[in-house]
């Protein structure tokens, strides 16, 4: 017979740490903090104490120390916005982008309600062409199809009578990786902030030179207000699509001119992005390069609630929520994790085109003239720098808003904090992540949490159908 001790060396590392926590007298605790933090996959860890004393007379009205918590610390959300990393916290990350979105669209979270009403278009702007590459059509057409195509001077095909399919492994790759310009995809890449600010600064030239005017006495009766999310194609190229709205010069608040309407928006924006010509300086190792937006650009008003043309606001809404929680990993354009050196990326999980890429921003971040760029540290990215989900200061609301709108509805806090009260905290990281047990346990609450909303979700639905067969 085998003393416990012994039977407990046998099992798996897993089953240990189960145990370990279910003997724990605070285990109970450990669960409310999990279930509060919605099974977040990786939580970080704080140490500290927070207290709240009325100003005038000094009596301590609060008072909370994670000295009595399980561990001596307080597990709060990582607040990962990618589904691959915390399920639970890109679930919540992709709610608050969909309230975000929608606000400047319908309104709502101090956005008026009228701004349904304005000239509002759903953008979409993508990235010139570096160099052919296979592809994918919805109709089932041949991906290059070239009579007689020939061979380019490094002996590959110049056309594909092939038909490829979304998850065909050669869509978005090179017809040649030897004709490809990986150095200006890179660099187009690194600059896509520029571009598209280049971009609104043109918007409010063409609108001002359409009705005649002087840029700064539009900027006294107009406003462009906009929401961007970054999408990498297939190509491992980012394209962008944007909602973008029309208010006066004060913001929402403030209806546009009455010349203003999404017709003229849309005729502007075109010319806008074809106007844009970014020319960087010369570099003895690339030359001069000159990056502008691709020929292809797409532009849809937007509706609201009733019928007639153009997209729905919710669907859009629920578009930009839905890609703004996917990694890298999850389109295959890149790592979710930093590259430290040149091994990283031969290891990488990735196509020969994506790792390619990856190789030239490690090569164009050894350049001097290109060090403020920081080609290197974005390597992961490919080069692109910029955020996935950017937004013009008077589109909407905030993400921090939002969180805290969510966290006094959890706590059910209603009135404005009293000012005769003076809350003094301290917080210590140190650290983040579970055990592999409590890993387990965290999944478990997390899928609860998941199956519980799909739930309430049908029966919403049910609900806004009314009874069936009745009458």
């Amino acid at each position: 017979m085998l003393d416990r001790a012994a039977r407990l060396r046998q099992l798996s590392e897993v089953d240990q740490d189960l145990i370990r926590l279910v003997q724990d007298p605070r285990f109970g605790r450990w669960i409310e903090q999990i279930t509060a933090t919605g099974g977040c996959a990786h939580p970080v860890h704080l140490t500290g104490s927070t207290t709240t004393r009325d100003t005038f007379t000094g009596e301590v009205l609060h008072h909370y120390d994670t000295r009595n918590e399980p561990g001596e610390r307080l597990l709060i959300r990582c607040r990962n916005r990618r589904q691959s990393v915390c399920a639970s916290c890109s679930r919540l990350h992709a709610g608050d982008t969909f309230h975000l979105v929608r606000a400047g669209l319908v309104g709502g979270k101090t956005v008026p309600a009228d701004v349904r009403e304005r000239p509002r278009l759903f953008l979409t702007l993508t990235a010139p062409s570096f160099g052919p590459v296979h592809r994918a059509t919805a109709d089932g057409q041949r991906c290059r199809p070239r009579r007689d195509a020939g061979q380019c001077d490094h002996g590959s095909p110049l056309g594909c009578p092939a038909v490829h399919d979304a998850d065909d492994p050669r869509t978005g790759q090179p017809l040649c990786p030897d004709c490809y310009d990986y150095p200006a995809h890179v660099l187009w890449h690194a600059h896509a902030g520029r571009l598209w600010k280049a971009f609104t600064d043109n918007l409010y030239n063409h609108l001002a030179a359409r009705v005649g005017r002087t840029r700064t006495g539009l900027r006294r009766s107009l406003r462009i207000s906009y929401a961007k999310v970054a999408e990498y194609q297939k190509r491992a190229a980012v394209h962008v699509h944007a909602v973008v709205r029309l208010d006066g010069a004060r913001g929402p608040d403030d209806p546009p001119p009455a010349w203003a309407t999404a017709e003229v928006l849309t005729a502007v924006v075109r010319t806008a992005a074809a106007a844009v010509q970014l020319r960087i300086p010369y570099s003895a190792a690339l030359g001069e390069h000159e990056l502008r937006w691709g020929a292809e650009l797409d532009a849809r008003p937007l509706r609201a609630f009733g019928s007639g043309e153009g997209l729905a606001d919710d669907a859009v809404a629920a578009y930009v929520a839905k890609y703004v929680t996917k990694g890298a990993t999850d389109t295959g354009a890149g790592l979710d994790h930093q590259i430290t050196t040149p091994d990283d990326i031969t290891a990488a999980p990735v196509s020969a085109h994506v790792r390619t890429l990856m190789h030239a921003c490690w090569r164009l971040g050894g350049l001097a003239e290109l060090e403020p760029l920081r080609l290197r540290a974005w390597a992961h990215t490919l080069g692109y720098r910029g955020h996935i989900l950017t937004k013009s200061h008077a589109y909407s609301t905030t993400y921090t808003a939002l969180r805290a709108e969510r966290a006094d509805h959890q706590t059910g806090r209603t009135q404005p904090t009293d000012p005769d009260l003076l809350t003094d905290a301290h917080w210590r990281y140190i650290g983040s992540g579970h055990t592999p047990g409590a890993a387990l346990l965290a999944a478990g609450i997390a899928e609860d949490h998941a199956r519980n909303r799909e739930i309430a979700r049908e029966e919403m639905a049910a609900d806004s159908r009314g009874p069936v067969g009745s009458g």
